[in-house]
């Protein structure tokens, strides 16, 4: 595998790493190639920051022990942070120069010089404050360096049995909270247990659902609405929502888009 080995000798170079698992497929098979080069000397961190979902920690668990790397876990709340749950168009600044600390800090007490993460090509095509906190602080992106794309990532992973290989693009959950509208504790539960409510009702594996001053606007693929249309299903969906306290649910017509919270803000 050509593409795989380009990405191996990326870390030949490198004594020790450490790379910051975030429980997606970019890092997974960052943490991959890391531990195939280094061994011992590659280690994965995963930070449990309060707005990370269970479902993406508990993947982050699962592809360390699939890769057999070390992995360590550490745990801080964003919530603490006035400039992050202020929630203006830098809370992924705030989020990502709080992590590089946090990762900066583990490195040193570790003696790792080198930090990478998952970042990849398809990530620079968007608004991401989040990234330049992150190469600011000397965190560093073998998959952008080596020109990986999103599907090269999957095929890669595919092809090295990573189970992740087809997982959808997460965020965290602060980011379906509209900028302007603060982060807190309640509506990152409400917002996680909705979306968990709707994919054990429809099986649909990405759902986002924003909370628009206490309305959720459930959002899936353009092709998956359909399985909202049942009446049933749509009818318990909407009455569990309002019982764990959205105050009105509406489903987007025109479906799940990336960054969508800025189109948000415009309307």
């Amino acid at each position: 595998m050509t593409d795989l080995n380009q990405l191996l000798n990326w870390f030949a170079d490198k004594d020790k790493v450490l790379v910051s698992l975030s429980g997606g497929v970019d890092s997974a098979l960052v943490a991959y190639a890391a531990n195939k080069k280094l061994g011992k000397n590659a280690i994965a961190v995963t930070a449990d920051y309060k707005t990370l979902s269970s479902e993406e920690l508990d993947s982050a668990k699962l592809v360390a022990r699939e890769i057999g790397i070390t992995h360590h876990l550490i745990e801080y709340s964003e919530l603490e942070n006035e400039n992050f749950v202020q929630n203006d168009n830098k809370r992924c600044f705030y989020c990502r120069e709080e992590l590089s600390k946090e990762l900066i800090k583990l490195s040193n007490y570790l003696g790792i010089e080198t930090v990478v993460d998952g970042t990849q090509s398809d990530d620079m095509g968007d608004y991401r404050p989040g990234i330049d906190a992150l190469h600011g602080n000397g965190i560093r992106s073998p998959l952008l360096e080596v020109k990986f794309t999103k599907k090269l990532v999957r095929k890669i992973a595919k092809q090295v049995g990573l189970s992740i290989y087809d997982k959808p693009s997460n965020s965290c959950l602060a980011s379906r909270i509209p900028w302007g509208q603060r982060v807190t504790a309640e509506k990152l539960v409400r917002i996680e247990l909705a979306e968990k409510i709707i994919k054990q009702k429809t099986n649909i594996k990405q759902v986002r659902v924003r909370d628009i001053d206490g309305l959720a606007r459930i959002e899936v693929e353009s092709s998956q609405i359909k399985l909202l249309d049942d009446v049933v299903t749509k009818n318990e969906i909407f009455s569990q929502l309002k019982i764990i306290g959205f105050s009105n649910v509406e489903i987007n017509p025109n479906g799940y888009v990336s960054g969508n919270l800025n189109i948000i803000l415009e309307n």
